[in-house]
């Protein structure tokens, strides 16, 4: 019985390391990029959940990115004062900072033309979502910095 159960634990914990979570993104904004057809500042979502493509979904327009025509990965932050928040709330929020988390990829669409998109990630989910790019694509992510660095890899 003991063996049984060994085997199961075992089996579950090597399915899980070995299966590929999916991450489906809310509130991912389209900053720029070679996209003609959406417009720069467009809100939406970010799917991962398909092991071919990323899906970019917005109510202003879509695209997808081949995760095999990826050919660079970037990851960077910037920090901004929190002015507006400050002048009606309290003038201490002038020394908080509020990190915006950007995502710059490259890559190669279905006609072999080179594109680029540089995407707003919300905070929290930029760990995940260069794991699972740098694990189908097989591309290592760039940092702008050591500190964005660390706050992707701890």
């Amino acid at each position: 019985m003991k063996s049984i159960i060994a085997s199961v634990i075992a089996a579950t914990l090597f399915w899980t390391s070995v299966a590929m979570p999916a991450v489906r993104v809310e509130d991912v904004q389209y900053v720029g990029g070679t996209i003609a057809q959406l417009e720069a500042g467009a809100e939406g979502t970010m799917d991962t959940s398909d092991a071919k493509v990323i899906k970019f979904n917005s109510k202003k327009g879509s695209f997808e990115i081949p995760y095999q025509g990826i050919t660079s990965v970037e990851y960077g932050q910037k920090a901004g004062r929190r002015v507006g928040v400050a002048i009606v709330i309290s003038p201490f929020m002038l020394l908080s900072k509020k990190r915006k988390h950007f995502l710059t990829l490259g890559f190669k669409d279905a006609g072999e033309k080179q594109q680029g998109v540089v995407l707003e990630l919300p905070k929290g989910t930029p760990r995940t979502v260069i794991a699972i790019i740098e694990a189908r694509s097989g591309v290592k992510c760039e940092y702008e910095s050591e500190e964005a660095k660390k706050h992707v890899h701890g």
